[in-house]
């Protein structure tokens, strides 16, 4: 059974490994870290880009969680039932190996991978 990587948790919260683009087979999108592209064409994604963040994560930013940042995760929260900055929070509070191993036990199972924006499971 595949397991997600914690490369894949993007600066904004976001596992990248629960993306219908990560997931699928055909113009696989690589994830944030590895330059996200959709149909071959990079994102410029502001979060990504952000200037005044001081590590690779949003919470090392003073202005943590920023209006971006809650647009992001109010549409999240609403379409999708996921929060980026519950996720951002619990990897700042128990760091990245228990994030990444809460999402393994939510997110992957035999059946494979579960996709937080289809709801769909996909075997890697």
């Amino acid at each position: 059974m595949k397991q997600l990587d914690k490369n894949l948790v993007a600066p904004c919260g976001m596992n990248c490994g629960l993306c219908q683009h990560y997931l699928r087979t055909k113009n696989k999108c690589q994830g944030c870290n590895l330059g996200r592209k959709v149909n071959n064409r990079p994102i410029k994604c502001g979060i990504k880009l952000c200037k005044e963040r001081k590590g690779n994560f949003c919470f090392e930013c003073d202005k943590f969680p920023c209006d971006r940042l809650k647009r992001l995760d109010k549409r999240y929260r609403e379409k999708y039932g996921m929060s980026e900055i519950e996720n951002l929070e619990h990897i700042r509070d128990f760091g990245m190996a228990e994030f990444v191993e809460k999402e393994n036990e939510k997110w992957v199972s035999s059946e494979g991978v579960l996709c937080v924006h289809n709801q769909k499971h996909y075997q890697k």
